[in-house]
Order: C-alpha cells, then structure tokens, then sequence
C-alpha cells in the first residue's frame, strides 16, 4: 500500500503540472489576443483612412496625400533593403532614406492635423496647404528619383550578366559543333566531279 504523504507528493505534483499547463495556455492566450488586436487596429486605420480619402474638400486631399506618402516611402525601404542583401555598396543611401522617412512622419501628422481642422472649422489657411503640398511632392519626388537610380543600376548589372551568358552561349554551341572530316570532303568532290563528267559523256 501507498503511503499517505507519497500519495499527497503525487497529486501536488500533479495539480502543480495542471497550474503549469493553464499558467501557459493563459500566456499564449493573451500574446496571440495583444497580436490580434494590434492587427485589427492596424486594419482599423487602413480602412478608416481609405475611407477618410475619399471626402471631398482639402481634408480629403490632405488624407490622400498621407496614403500616398506612406506608400512611396515603404516602397523606397523596399528598394533599398533589396539593394542592401544583394550586396549592393549603396553609401549614405540608407541614412538618407531613413531621413526621408522621419520627414514624411512629420509631414503624415501635420496633414492629419491639417485635415482635422479642415473637417471641423469653416475657415481653411490656404498658404499652409500649399506649402504641405510642396513638402510631400518634393519627399515624393525623392523616393521615386531613388528608386528609379536603383533599378537603373540593378538593370546595368543584369544586362552585363545577360550579355555575358549570351557570349558564353555562342561560344560554348560553336565549340559542340564537330568539324568537317577532310575525308568526307574528298568524297563529295570525287563524287561531283564524277556526276560532272557524267553529264558531259551525256552530252556527246
């Protein structure tokens, strides 16, 4: 027979794996729960700023150019970090990306702002909404000259490439093809010069 205290040693071991176990499920209940609000948030305001752009009026136009900011500036981080892991020398490229990208966070809240007032107040400044679109076409405008040098240099390195495998590959087929055997030659002469004189005994 068990003793009692070892009896009592196993379900306390047991109930303390249960706590473990419910300890942990709990755990990753709420990461899984924090990550899927995070996410909904995150599509909350996509959905919400579409829907935001497409108002009529400066506010709207104001919210336009905040997607469209966002968007030009994602792609040039995508361009430059394709550049960097295919071993791209790109020299101070990247710290000025990274400067575009705090102007254009600057820029997205002062528009967010614009466009708030422009929605709630009667009375719109006209001189600072002119001077917000100068600032997003000349931070756009840079993200696409970076991106437009990138693809310009990525393609002169492929079409280097490219003209490398083609010269390799007219090399390599000429040197498959087998040359002509002299004896092979000396054959056809023989036989055309005998269908010549063929012909001409034809002839008389």
């Amino acid at each position: 027979m068990v003793p009692i205290g070892t009896f009592l040693t196993i379900v306390l071991v047991i109930l303390l794996l249960f706590l473990l176990a419910g300890a942990a499920g709990v755990y990753l209940l709420v990461k899984v729960g924090k990550k899927a609000t995070k996410k909904a948030r995150k599509v909350t305001g996509r959905v919400a700023s579409h829907m935001a752009a497409m108002s009529p009026g400066d506010a709207g136009e104001s919210e336009r150019m905040r997607l469209d900011l966002r968007r030009e500036v994602s792609l040039t981080r995508q361009a430059v970090d394709q550049a960097l892991r295919d071993g791209w020398g790109l020299g101070d490229l990247p710290q000025l990306v990274a400067e575009i990208g705090a102007h254009a966070e600057q820029l997205d809240g002062q528009l967010a702002l614009y466009a708030q007032h422009s929605r709630t107040s009667a009375y719109v400044d006209h001189a600072s909404m002119n001077r917000l679109r100068e600032h997003h076409a000349k931070l756009t405008t840079s993200c696409a000259r970076i991106r437009a040098d990138l693809l310009s240099d990525q393609m002169a390195h492929s079409a280097t490439g490219i003209d490398d495998i083609q010269s390799r590959t007219d090399l390599e087929i000429e040197a498959r093809r087998h040359a002509p055997d002299p004896l092979d030659e000396i054959d056809e002469l023989y036989r055309r010069t005998e269908i010549h004189r063929s012909h001409r005994d034809d002839h008389r």
